[in-house]
């Protein structure tokens, strides 16, 4: 990553409305989003549903930090792509701070989902690892400068790791929703979850750090925005509501464990 002070980074955003917009509205929204949902879980009082409440509530807060580390240069930097990119030897603009906000957000996302459904925690914790390190993987695949296959490499490994977290969400979870009485709703968070998560990977391909088919780094920032929007506080307010109206079918279920089921009192 090329040197740069941040006051010399964080001109370079103030200077590009698209980009700087697209931090701004998030940083809008995340608050708003805030206040909504402690408002919104002043009434949720069985534990369970307080947890699901407090994992959602984690979304927008990581969101509003992450997203003012970002307008203000903290975690921003300028990267030379490598050979073999359409960019080759040009200094790009690497939003690198939005990697590490997905790896605290989106594990927030499939804990709230895993207790909705109320997925065994093995299958939770497995989903959770997948996600951050595809996280992690799509951070090195966005950084790699010394090589530009490596960028692909990595972006492969990370797409590998997000089919983990599909088959989970879109296989497994599923019947356990239903078991639990929470399908409907699960079914629409699914959805939701799915056709946006898929959208992250497809803006990075054609975006400046792939294939730079679309170069402006500011278009590119207000596709992972948007994205960001639909996927963190839609979805957050549409759980939350759900879940303060429907506090005893949240209480109906639990996590368990396979050594919980063995161990469970049996008729003599």
């Amino acid at each position: 990553m090329l040197q740069a002070t941040q006051s010399e980074v964080f001109q370079e955003i103030t200077n590009d409305l698209l980009l700087s917009s697209s931090l701004w509205a998030n940083i809008a929204l995340a608050g708003l989003s805030i206040l909504l949902f402690v408002y919104m879980g002043r009434n949720v009082e069985e534990p369970r549903a307080k947890l699901v409440w407090g994992a959602t509530l984690l979304i927008p807060l990581v969101s509003i930090s992450s997203y003012t580390a970002l307008v203000s240069g903290l975690t921003v930097g300028f990267i030379e792509m490598p050979a073999g990119h359409a960019l080759a030897g040009e200094e790009v603009l690497s939003q690198w701070g939005r990697y590490l906000t997905w790896a605290l957000s989106t594990p927030m996302i499939l804990l709230a989902l895993g207790l909705l459904a109320d997925a065994d925690l093995g299958s939770l914790f497995t989903v959770v690892a997948a996600d951050i390190a595809m996280c992690v993987t799509g951070l090195a695949a966005a950084l790699v400068t010394s090589s530009y296959a490596l960028r692909w490499v990595f972006y492969g490994i990370s797409c590998a790791f997000f089919v983990v977290v599909l088959y989970a969400v879109l296989v497994e979870w599923p019947r356990s929703a239903a078991a639990a009485g929470t399908g409907e709703i699960f079914g629409t968070l699914r959805a939701l979850t799915v056709v946006l998560w898929l959208g992250y990977p497809i803006i990075w391909a054609v975006g400046v750090e792939g294939l730079a088919l679309v170069e402006s780094v500011g278009l590119t920032s207000w596709g992972y925005s948007l994205l960001d929007i639909g996927a963190k506080y839609v979805f957050a307010f549409l759980l939350l509501r759900w879940v303060a109206a429907n506090q005893d079918v949240v209480a109906g279920s639990g996590l368990t464990t396979e050594t919980e089921s063995r161990a469970a009192p049996v008729d003599d």
